[in-house]
């Protein structure tokens, strides 16, 4: 097999640049309830979850109940800072212009925010309707519900799938699902910080060098 049959994206953090403006947004809402956190700690535990799993362990760890509007509060403040400051990681767009396989998103954001993300950045003509969210399946990241749903839409076996993921949920669910995974650590929320992935997933941080990923397919099932 020359080449995957199918590339499977992450979108936060992998194709638009939002986590530290998603960050920032929960920090600023949650601050407003006299709950203090900051990036490090959206960081280790929040990154590549789903909004209700987010706030179900805010509510855990900090016993205190989030009152019944802050999701519809803090995506609206999220997509207004969207609005103004979010942009496509570094060279995707064109990666995703020149990329000729079969294509889809996987993300767990919402629909109207993954919708608005890709359509702000201009990323949304090269997926059309192949994005799926979390809400679609049962169990989000770290499970691989949403990546095998994909494989099945796509009639596409797991072990023909490369999922690009930036946080140990998505990748956990990758690898569950049977499927090679790559972590793109090119996000401006991973600058400085030391990233460790289960062995066996490489790592990259410019997506000029994606192709050579591409050609080397066979490769990324070996260990390191």
């Amino acid at each position: 097999m020359p080449l995957p049959s199918l590339v499977i994206f992450d979108c936060d953090g992998v194709l638009v640049d939002s986590e530290i403006l998603s960050a920032d947004v929960l920090i600023s809402e949650l601050a407003a309830l006299n709950i203090r956190i900051d990036r490090a700690h959206v960081r280790a535990n929040y990154v590549g979850r789903s909004f209700p799993t987010v706030a179900r362990l805010i509510s855990e760890a900090f016993a205190t109940p989030l009152p019944a509007d802050f999701e519809m509060r803090y995506r609206n403040a999220l997509l207004a800072r969207f609005e103004t400051d979010l942009s496509a990681t570094r060279g995707v767009d064109a990666m995703l212009a020149s990329l000729t396989l079969p294509k889809a998103v996987a993300t767990s954001s919402s629909p109207p925010r993954v919708a608005r993300s890709l359509a702000i950045t201009g990323l949304a003509r090269h997926f059309g309707a192949d994005v799926f969210t979390a809400s679609q399946v049962p169990r989000g990241k770290p499970f691989p519900d949403i990546f095998l749903a994909v494989a099945e839409r796509f009639q596409t076996p797991p072990a023909e799938c490369l999922v690009i993921e930036d946080s140990l949920p998505g990748i956990e669910a990758g690898l569950a699902a049977g499927m090679t995974v790559l972590a793109y650590v090119g996000g401006s929320h991973m600058r400085g910080q030391v990233f460790a992935p289960p062995p066996g997933v490489r790592t990259f941080d410019n997506w000029e060098d994606f192709p050579q990923f591409l050609a080397n397919w066979k490769s990324l099932k070996d260990p390191q």
